[in-house]
């Protein structure tokens, strides 16, 4: 069964949060089959990867997000929250201008981007209705098409919207940082390493991520 609990009321909607379906058998897996996260997994055990469901939201989260901190990428989220009148959607993006936007906290290219992004979305320009149907590395092909969605922005979608279990985010500094910590008492870790220690958490990848995220915040990563 699924875990199930009613979220405070955020962004003026109140969200149902239930875990993926393959959560608990991800966790129980794991913990069989790797030492750390054996340890890891109890500890946050009560929280579970969760979608906003809403596909524009969770990439212009990511392009936020892009190479800061998730205190700050809140922070500025919160501004550009308040400055499209508590909805952040592509006709109130594009509604706003260069310099409002700016004033929100976003540097010069990310407002080039989450405007680029806006109106891919308000043109119609993107198959999101067969993204379900469609493998991981074909939904990163499609979405690296628009300006300034690369491969990690990608993969953030793939988790927190798509909630698609095996994704391994090589490029995200809090995982690498996380595997450096976890797994090499905090020496410097290369992509190399970082996937020689991850194939031990396959199928479930994305979960295995989620904890590593939850070892150095312990509030959990929302996109």
């Amino acid at each position: 069964m699924a875990k199930s609990l009613v979220a405070p009321v955020k962004e003026e909607l109140i969200l149902k949060e239930v875990a993926p379906d393959y959560w608990e058998q991800a966790c129980r897996e794991l913990m069989k089959h790797d030492r750390i996260l054996k340890k890891l997994i109890p500890k946050y055990g009560s929280g579970f990867l969760v979608t906003r469901g809403d596909a524009f939201t969770t990439l212009a989260r990511a392009i936020v997000g892009q190479q800061i901190s998730v205190a700050a990428a809140q922070a500025v989220w919160d501004r550009v929250l308040i400055a499209s009148k508590k909805k952040v959607n592509p006709k109130n993006i594009l509604a706003l201008t260069f310099e409002e936007l700016r004033a929100a906290g976003l540097s010069g290219r990310k407002v080039e981007y989450i405007r680029d992004l806006a109106e891919h979305f308000d043109a119609g320009r993107l198959h999101a209705n067969q993204w379900k149907d469609m493998d991981d590395e074909s939904v990163i092909k499609e979405l690296s098409s628009i300006r300034g969605i690369g491969r990690w922005t990608a993969e953030m979608f793939l988790i927190f919207n798509m909630v698609r279990p095996n994704i391994l985010p090589l490029d995200d500094i809090g995982l690498i940082k996380a595997i450096s910590l976890n797994y090499f008492s905090g020496e410097p870790v290369s992509r190399h390493e970082a996937r020689e220690v991850a194939a031990n958490w396959a199928p479930w990848r994305t979960v295995a991520t989620w904890y590593m995220w939850r070892s150095i915040d312990p509030i959990p990563v929302e996109y």
